[in-house]
């Protein structure tokens, strides 16, 4: 495992787009695996700046969602399709037909689900997948749990999650309680994974997840044995780790 501190969450976008960056003029026909938040949001930002200035082409890049809600249209302004279209996809050449969601409204979310997955396998996998982490360890929306779940799956969401995401809705009513989600094996079959993650409330979890046991309980403490992560955080977010002379 890399890891790369950042003093800001800007630098951490840079530094993160630079490698994204590096992978897509490397293999223009990339497969990316991406995710939704206000850290992704940054990155970007700076993914577009470069294509702005006629560094970057889209136009032969393929990327895949981690997640998306259950019950929300597309076109709903807190869907993960909306988000993705408001701050990468309408301001860059990729092709509409190359950017997958899972679809949250689906009558039948197992083949939807099952689809998804026959999707990536059918592109040959995802090259560099991006990832968030929340405070209880999950990734995209792997809760704790007894096991590590394999394949694209309907997930119920923990309270925790739910409190922290609902204040995107205009009343906490309005946030789903369950959603779609890349399981753990999607995630994992990437053949390269960047982490990112800032502030204080990451500090312990960041060290759980990459300094301790290998549980399901702490879902993205199965990157330990991934052969090629990347973790860039902020010097809040490492501080458990930098403390324990970790790095």
């Amino acid at each position: 495992m890399n890891i790369i501190p950042a003093q800001t969450k800007e630098e951490m976008a840079r530094f993160a787009a630079d490698i994204f960056a590096d992978q897509i003029s490397s293999k223009p026909d990339s497969v990316l695996g991406l995710a939704t938040g206000e850290t992704p949001r940054e990155l970007y930002k700076e993914l577009i700046a470069k294509h702005e200035a006629g560094e970057l082409d889209f136009s032969n890049i393929s990327t895949f969602n981690l997640d998306e809600y259950v019950g929300l249209n597309a076109d709903h302004d807190q869907s993960y399709n909306y988000y993705m279209h408001d701050a990468l996809f309408d301001h860059v050449n990729l092709r509409d037909e190359h950017c997958h969601v899972p679809d949250g409204t689906a009558t039948d979310l197992e083949t939807e689900c099952r689809d998804y997955d026959e999707r990536i396998k059918q592109y040959g996998g995802i090259d560099l997948q991006l990832l968030g982490i929340g405070v209880n360890g999950h990734i995209a929306f792997n809760e704790p749990d007894e096991e590590f779940p394999k394949g694209t799956h309907a997930v119920d969401l923990t309270p925790s999650t739910i409190e922290v995401n609902s204040q995107y809705f205009a009343t906490p009513e309005e946030m789903p309680t369950s959603a779609l989600t890349m399981g753990i094996g999607s995630i994992f079959n990437a053949d390269r994974i960047v982490l990112i993650a800032s502030g204080p409330t990451k500090t312990e979890i960041l060290h759980d997840a990459f300094f301790g046991p290998i549980t399901p309980k702490v879902p993205a403490s199965i990157l330990q044995i991934h052969p090629d992560v990347t973790l860039i955080a902020d010097e809040e977010a490492l501080a458990k780790i930098r403390a324990k002379g970790l790095i």
